[in-house]
């Protein structure tokens, strides 16, 4: 595919535009232009106000998927320097390897495939389709097993950071290498892992790095590496010369990547598959970048000392401290908001960057600092971000505590596939963004998170959070859905219809709603009845709860309340 028609020029020092057709096209009603009101005069320094059920829930929202009961709990018997601690700890990272459920495949059923040889020269059989379904039911898993850590939303940062997609790598064993790489990464340290990209196998394919060579330099990494990946595009000041670099540095850099060589033994095993510099294939001239990088010169090199050139390009494009602004740019509108004004630039974007060059680029120790200040805390920021389709697919099976099928893996990734093809539906494919710049919601201008929501994405939405409240989704003999019972006899005071709904709507809601949204929803679960003819049927049920007189009318009016209330749109909101 072409991975950059949908990309324009630059508005920005942070900000791109595409335009979007067909059913991901953005709403009438969405933004023209981007919002000019000082939205709050907050800033990087610590939060000093209330710790409670709100921030804590606002915390877990922005950085796991979903604010699940046992983790707001977890976090609300903490200091907020403890709560942040909690989720910033990378200590112990997930060892759970992505498994085969084909019996076709030469891999036993219940087996990883990762190191295996890949297949059967004998047989007409392709695991790939099977395996890269495999490997997206074992991420969007990890998404749904996580305990309180932004890891997860980490990896899914970088994913969109440092894009690839699955089909044009076309190789799930190299796919999932990548993956294990952001994950690895995920709270590391940027500049390592900028370099490690650019010698990944599935960067070397996706971005033609595998075929960049002294005869036909590739542009296609070096140009992406500099405007997507590190320092940014800004506006175009001349013909090919942009605020952070010019046309002259992408074709220089193209050259210094010469040489870089992805190679696959014949036993096909993932161990074999592997990054090598190949001297006869690199530039070994002079390299002479633009005034944009201080008219520096990268020497050329001959040998196996031309792959010291990397490390010298990576050196150069790290010293500007417009770099560290761009990845913190990106972290600001993944975890608070799109509108990046000049007081977000001057007291939060700037030194969240003096912090990250200061930190050697190290991105834990910024997220710290920003998720601890007052501006992340400020009641402006709270339920102004709409969910991204994983947000709200995840994060609905982790509030609700659904139970995912698993007699066997293979029933297991069957559910687990089913929900990732939800969110391709509603526009975000698990392991493929549309294009190399990621998913448009996080740059497009004025738009952005906005263009998650149109006539075709807010209906899928609202039908799977319906189907999982009410009947579920049904395969195989077993069932994904919601048990309205089991959850809401969790909630503090479910016989009380007042303060069921109020639980209700400060646990699933970011933001409180009137009295008469509260009124309609107990007229939902009760329509016209006094309050004490709830309390009478939930103490019936309670009582006697293997009587299906009593349990299915109680259910019954949940699975009612719930899916009324998952559709509001302060639930497409966290």
């Amino acid at each position: 595919m072409d991975r950059r028609t949908a990309l324009g020029i630059g508005t920005g020092q942070a900000d791109q535009e595409v335009e979007v057709t067909g059913a991901s096209a953005v709403p009438e009603a969405a933004n023209k232009t981007l919002p000019k009101v000082l939205r709050t005069t907050a800033g990087i320094e610590p939060h000093s106000g209330p710790w409670g059920a709100p921030q804590v829930s606002h915390l877990l929202r922005r950085t796991t998927f979903g604010a699940s009961r046992s983790d707001r709990d977890r976090l609300a018997a903490l200091t907020i320097d403890q709560a942040i601690d909690r989720l910033l700890d990378d200590s112990v990272p997930d060892a759970s390897l992505p498994l085969n459920t084909n019996a076709q495949d030469l891999v036993p059923v219940g087996e990883t495939w990762i190191n295996a040889i890949y297949r059967d020269p004998a047989s007409t059989f392709s695991p790939t389709g099977t395996r890269m379904n495999s490997m997206r039911s074992w991420w969007i898993q990890r998404m749904i097993r996580q305990n309180a850590s932004i890891r997860e939303k980490m990896v899914l940062f970088w994913h969109n950071h440092f894009v690839t997609e699955v089909p044009d790598v076309n190789d799930p064993r190299i796919s999932y290498r990548y993956v294990d790489l952001i994950r690895r990464n995920a709270l590391g340290n940027f500049r390592n892992l900028a370099r490690d990209m650019t010698l990944e196998g599935a960067m070397l394919i996706y971005l033609n790095g595998n075929t960049n060579t002294r005869i036909n330099p590739n542009e296609n990494y070096a140009r992406e590496l500099q405007e997507l990946f590190t320092i940014g595009k800004g506006p175009e000041e001349a013909p090919g010369d942009y605020t952070n670099y010019t046309e002259v540095d992408v074709r220089a850099a193209a050259r210094v990547l010469t040489g870089w060589r992805m190679f696959t033994n014949t036993d096909g095993t993932v161990g074999a598959v592997t990054w090598r510099f190949d001297s006869t294939r690199h530039d070994a001239t002079d390299k002479q970048f633009s005034h944009r990088y201080q008219d520096r010169v990268i020497t050329g090199r001959s040998g196996d000392a031309g792959a010291q050139e990397l490390d010298d390009l990576i050196a150069m494009i790290f010293d500007q401290p417009e770099t560290a602004r761009y990845l913190c740019r990106k972290l600001y509108r993944w975890f608070v908001y799109y509108v990046i004004d000049e007081h977000v630039e001057n007291t939060v974007i700037a030194p969240m960057a003096d912090l990250l060059r200061a930190s050697n680029y190290d991105v834990k120790p910024v997220l710290r600092l920003l998720l601890r200040s007052a501006h992340f805390f400020d009641p402006v920021n709270l339920g102004c971000v709409i969910k991204s389709p994983l947000d709200h697919i995840v994060g609905m099976v982790r509030e609700f505590d659904m139970a995912i099928p698993s007699a066997d893996v293979a029933q297991e990734y069957t559910f687990l596939l089913y929900l990732v093809t939800q969110g391709s539906g509603m526009q975000q494919y698990l392991g493929q963004p549309p294009d190399v710049a990621g998913w448009s919601a996080y740059y497009q201008s004025p738009q952005y998170y906005e263009v998650w929501i149109n006539s075709d994405t807010l209906p899928r939405r609202t039908r799977l959070s319906s189907a999982m409240a009410r009947a579920g989704y049904t395969t195989g003999g077993a069932t994904l859905v919601i048990d309205p019972l089991g959850f809401t006899a969790g909630l503090s005071a479910p016989e009380e219809p007042d303060l069921l709904i109020e639980e209700l709507c400060e646990y699933l809601y970011p933001i409180s709603l009137t009295d008469a949204q509260k009124l309609f929803l107990k007229n939902t679960l009760i329509p016209g009845l006094p309050d004490y003819e709830w309390t009478v049927e939930w103490m019936d049920y309670v009582n006697d709860p293997t009587n299906a007189l009593k349990s299915t009318p109680v259910k019954t009016k949940l699975q009612t309340l719930l899916s009324t209330m998952m559709q509001m749109p302060e639930y497409q909101l966290h």
